[in-house]
């Protein structure tokens, strides 16, 4: 069952974490943060929705590091119940797709539940001070691939974060399955 990301809180402070990368190293949001701003993507190995958007996010994260923009995605999906969605499942799904960003393994769900992500993908845009300004979906088109008039969404907002400090004040929510929780 598809779920929403709730609205943007402006000015929220992201909690800090160390978590497990499949690339072998305990990273925290120190460790990722951008000079300009810093992307906290929740998703999993499994779900229909990040497959769909997952070229699009490397592809994002990739034309954002030149803003200065630091990026890491972390799965918090109970992988007991939910097997696909495993730490050694995760380092296949990072390599197979060539992450070009962490992934982090927050097996206790408690970074998930700090952040208060609710669906895979959830966005979480920060500041340069890690307030909050992002909360909202990829990109204008759902479907794998990306139209020629898809509005670039989550790039937009971060390079205007980047450059002010500011996202933007109109934000459409992200959908996706609901987190897996134990």
């Amino acid at each position: 069952m598809a779920e929403h990301s709730p609205v943007c809180d402006f000015g929220w402070k992201a909690p800090e974490f160390k978590l497990p990368s499949t690339g072998g190293r305990q990273l925290s949001l120190s460790d990722i943060a951008g000079e300009n701003g810093t992307l906290v993507t929740f998703i999993c190995n499994h779900c229909p929705y990040v497959h769909a958007v997952i070229d699009r996010l490397i592809a994002e994260v990739s034309a954002l590091e030149k803003f200065g923009i630091g990026a890491a995605a972390i799965c918090s999906n109970d992988a007991t119940n939910y097997p696909d969605d495993s730490f050694p499942n995760m380092v296949k799904f990072a390599k197979s797709n060539g992450f070009n960003f962490p992934y982090l393994h927050d097996e206790d769900q408690s970074v998930a539940r700090a952040y208060g992500a609710s669906c895979t993908p959830d966005f979480f845009g920060f500041n340069s001070r890690n307030e909050l300004q992002y909360r909202g979906r990829l990109d204008s088109d759902r479907q794998a691939g990306r139209s020629e008039d898809a509005r670039r969404e989550l790039y937009e907002a971060m390079v205007e974060i980047s450059k002010t400090g500011n996202g933007p004040e109109h934000q459409i929510p992200s959908m996706g399955c609901s987190i897996k929780w134990k």
